[in-house]
């Protein structure tokens, strides 16, 4: 079970408990960037992570509750220290009149290096599925995965639940017990779709592999 949702994350707390050994351990995007700030970027510019403020602008309102649970702050400082909706950045920047059309383009600081597309996608419902699938395949075979673009194009739509199957063939020697494997996934959004496909796991039916759960409406 992956995520980067905290409303699905309070959800199978409560209703699935007895599942959270199958939930992965990895931090939302928003999470692990707070973290890195306040450890690795601050040892390496050489700054107190105490004056640090790491702001995030996010479209849910539900990483307000994220960024101040009790095990965001593994280093000794809160991973994320103020969020703020991407509705409210908008209602500021109208209130300061900010024009965009005459700000001059510029780029991002480079601090933490280049992203690739696999990260773009983490927003979207599929998209943490997709990143990981890309990298497993290649891990696993040494190939890039065999769609248009790296596109992995099942997992994707508006559908409530997603379904995928991706075919382990001609693997690297080191992972020949993998070899013919047909990896199973499904992706899923909404707690209504989130609770049939966990009913399924809760009585041993789940017949995947892999399982991505997003509780807003395509991400």
């Amino acid at each position: 079970l992956t995520w980067c949702s905290p409303g699905w994350i309070k959800f199978i707390e409560h209703m699935y408990p007895d599942h959270l050994g199958h939930l992965s351990t990895c931090k939302s995007p928003q999470q692990m960037f707070g973290a890195i700030a306040k450890t690795y970027y601050a040892e390496r510019k050489g700054l107190d992570p105490k004056n640090i403020v790491n702001v995030s602008v996010m479209p849910c309102s539900a990483k307000k509750y994220e960024a101040n649970r009790i095990e965001m702050n593994d280093s000794g400082f809160q991973d994320v220290d103020l969020v703020c909706t991407t509705r409210e950045l908008g209602h500021m920047i109208r209130q300061s009149g900010v024009d965009f059309k005459e700000i001059p383009d510029a780029k991002f600081d480079p601090f933490m290096g280049d992203s690739t597309g696999a990260a773009v996608i983490f927003g979207a419902t599929g998209g943490v599925m997709e990143a990981a699938l890309r990298t497993a395949y290649e891990v696993v075979t040494g190939r890039e995965v065999p769609f248009d673009g790296l596109n992995i194009t099942p997992v994707r739509g508006m559908e409530g639940i997603r379904e995928a199957k991706i075919k382990l063939e001609n693997v690297l020697p080191e992972w020949s017990f993998l070899e013919g494997v047909e990896l199973r996934v499904a992706i899923a959004h909404g707690l209504t779709n989130a609770t049939q496909i966990m009913e399924d796991v809760a009585i041993g039916n789940s017949p995947y592999h892999f399982i991505e759960i997003m509780t807003c409406p395509d991400g």
